[in-house]
């Protein structure tokens, strides 16, 4: 792994931290890079079940960067976008924990994320007017799905900043801490979500996630070819016999 990203595993969770606090955690291509072969660990390792994304030095990401952007070096991964993560997030379920600015691209990492926890002083932005760009990692398609419309409309024309507890009002954040405590916040939350079968928690995932445009005449059957493996696996009889026998459930994970 790069300097730039640290990775570490707490549990059945991948940890990854962004360590360019002197930029404010700004994503350069080695940044990028490091966080696709993380999100490649997490996803290829049987004994992680989610991912942490989340900064270092008090902010959780400050967007591209935007000198070496102006030197010709965007920080895209070809099929997965910005950060190698904007337009290819995982299958297994990825929470941003955030302290301090998630802005233009740091923000659209964050919607790219299934879970946000943030610090009650944290700050949400698309300042990409400001400077004469659009928010193209996802912002613009991303937010007015998890804000009321309008209200996505004027942070994206505006560039103003969003206040963390007005986005958790809105819905946008899960969990609000108090400050420095996000991280912790998101173990969390991490620790609850990964007590449950593995196999569940993906399907679960790609069933919120993909059914969004599904049409009413097929969305059951559409559901169905994705959740009917689930009911005949190992661990679904084995969450049940757990049940009975008033114990925790020892997942496999097939």
């Amino acid at each position: 792994m790069s300097e730039n990203l640290l990775v570490e595993t707490r549990g059945n969770v991948l940890l990854m931290t962004f360590n360019r606090a002197h930029v404010r955690n700004a994503v350069d291509i080695e940044t990028a890079e490091a966080l696709a072969a993380a999100l490649d660990q997490l996803e290829a390792r049987d004994d992680l079940c989610m991912g942490i994304l989340t900064g270092a030095g008090g902010t959780f990401c400050s967007g591209m960067d935007l000198k070496a952007f102006v030197g010709g070096r965007r920080a895209n991964i070809a099929g997965r976008g910005f950060a190698g993560l904007a337009e290819r997030p995982p299958r297994k379920v990825l929470i941003a924990a955030v302290e301090g600015y998630a802005l233009a691209g740091g923000f659209e990492l964050a919607l790219a994320c299934d879970l946000i926890v943030a610090s009650r002083t944290a700050k949400f932005g698309l300042p990409e007017v400001k400077r004469g760009l659009v928010a193209a990692a996802g912002g613009l398609i991303r937010l007015p799905r998890r804000v009321p419309f309008h209200v996505a409309m004027e942070y994206v024309l505006t560039g103003d900043m969003l206040e963390a507890q007005q986005a958790h009002a809105y819905g946008l954040v899960n969990r609000l801490t108090e400050p420095g405590e996000a991280l912790g916040g998101a173990l969390a939350l991490a620790e609850k979500i990964a007590a449950n079968g593995p196999m569940a928690l993906a399907i679960s995932k790609q069933v919120l996630v993909e059914s969004a445009d599904w049409s009413h005449d097929d969305m059951f059957e559409r559901q169905r070819e994705l959740t009917a493996p689930i009911f005949v696996s190992a661990d679904a009889i084995e969450g049940a016999a757990a049940f009975a026998q008033k114990r925790a459930p020892v997942w496999s994970g097939k």
